[in-house]
């Protein structure tokens, strides 16, 4: 004989059985950059180290504007000079037409002072453009803050020679982290923009809601996996390039469920144990979706009534 004691029973129920699906990736924060010299030369004034926050335009370093600053001058000069190629053809053009209009030179004349002043416009015009051109390499040896954020990384030193492009800092913004999950294929038709998501992420005390935000439109390459990017509600302490893991929930079905453990697979069909007038009784069920109810993994069924 069995004796059976209440925590060997469970009843059936109706239950919201919530669909999960397990997520998880390394945290990034949605807001980062690159500080990049847009023109070569020596690296100075760079002060800022791992960790220092910077405001969004705040001046991180500079570039050696030596060059940059004889090279304006010069434009400039030039610019000035063809100024004054423009006044003189213009005079000349205004004389050539008053002599015109008298009948003292032929139009000829005229036109080849026009040419000539058209000619000297252009000139002028071209100058004024490489001083602008020049003018903006100038500020350019300025190196600003894209966005605001902490200093993450620092890729060159006080006196280092970069070329365009070479990297000097690189800055992140962790107000606001996302993790980027990779769900199969299959999966992806679950996702909803605005699921919620429960993240255990290592270091943290407490596990961390998070919501879809973006779906990737398109599939990786190779994995055929599919990119869901989950916005983390702001905790202190977290960082980018820590690992989150968790479940995400993609829907909801009330039905008639048990525990996951209640059925018994080592038959032809699923069966469950039932009591009936006081004898375990052997029924056969046929399983439905498995989700999650109380903490508790179920799994809905039918062929057996509620109670």
């Amino acid at each position: 004989m069995i004796e059976l004691v209440p925590a060997d029973l469970v009843r059936v129920q109706d239950r919201e059985l919530l669909q999960r699906l397990a997520v998880s990736g390394t945290l990034k924060a949605t807001q980062s950059a690159f500080i990049k010299a847009r023109v070569a030369g020596e690296l100075q004034d760079l002060q800022l180290r791992e960790g220092d926050m910077v405001r969004a335009g705040q001046i991180v370093a500079r570039v050696d504007a030596t060059d940059a600053q004889a090279r304006l001058r010069q434009a400039q000069q030039q610019a000035a000079a063809a100024r004054s190629q423009v006044e003189i053809a213009q005079r000349s053009y205004d004389n050539n037409r008053t002599l015109v209009e008298k009948g003292f030179i032929s139009k000829f004349a005229l036109d080849s002072s026009s040419a000539s002043l058209a000619t000297a416009q252009a000139t002028y015009q071209a100058a004024v453009a490489g001083v602008d051109v020049l003018s903006k390499q100038l500020q350019d040896t300025v190196l600003r803050a894209p966005i605001s954020g902490q200093v993450a990384q620092r890729l060159a030193q006080n006196g280092e020679r970069i070329g365009v492009d070479g990297r000097v800092l690189e800055l992140v913004d962790i107000r606001q982290l996302e993790l980027e999950a990779s769900l199969a294929a299959a999966d992806s038709p679950l996702l909803r923009l605005g699921q919620t998501a429960e993240l255990q992420i290592e270091g943290a005390g407490r596990p961390v809601r998070a919501k879809v935000v973006r779906i990737n439109p398109t599939v990786v390459a190779g994995s055929r996996a599919v990119l869901a990017y989950l916005a983390l509600e702001p905790t202190e302490g977290l960082r980018q390039g820590l690992f989150a893991q968790g479940t995400l929930v993609v829907g909801s079905r009330t039905s008639p469920s048990i525990p996951v453990s209640a059925v018994r697979n080592d038959r032809p069909r699923p069966y469950v144990q039932i009591v009936r007038d006081n004898k375990v009784v052997h029924q056969n069920v046929d399983v439905g979706a498995q989700g999650e109810f109380d903490g508790q993994w179920m799994v809905a069924i039918d062929g057996l009534p509620a109670g």
